[in-house]
């Protein structure tokens, strides 16, 4: 697998349109244990948007799932390729066996990343764009 683009976090769809300003690649990233607050269906349709909206520019998205296997069951259920759960949850064999089932990447941390949410984050963003890109390989 070829390495992605640098990652930003959103935490919702407010958080797109500065993302989509800088007009560069990247890799969505939800914030930590999203699934177990926001839930899957609601990440699966903010990167369907960015998706649509980012004209070619998302290379991927990654859930992150903590260590809620249950949840990542579910994210698998709902189309989620890319997601992150803990090394140490409960079920997490059961799990990397469902990913590798359906060809999904199973983090088990996620990658750096830009948090649009932190203080200064959307300031940040555009250098953080235009870095090489991570070397990870989700």
């Amino acid at each position: 697998m070829h390495p992605l683009p640098p990652a930003v976090i959103v935490h919702g769809a407010s958080d797109l349109a500065p993302l989509l300003a800088i007009g560069r690649p990247f890799t969505l990233l939800s914030a930590p244990g999203a699934a177990l607050y926001a839930g899957c269906a609601w990440w699966r349709a903010l990167a369907e948007e960015a998706r649509q909206r980012a004209a070619g520019l998302m290379a991927a998205d990654i859930l992150d799932c903590a260590d809620a296997a249950g949840r990542a069951l579910a994210a698998l259920r709902l189309g989620q390729t890319r997601l992150v759960l803990w090394p140490t949850a409960p079920g997490h064999a059961a799990v990397a066996a469902t990913a590798g089932t359906c060809g999904a990447v199973l983090l088990d941390r996620a990658p750096p990343a830009c948090d649009l949410g932190q203080p200064g984050g959307v300031h940040r963003l555009a250098a953080w764009l235009a870095a090489a890109p991570q070397h990870h390989r989700p």
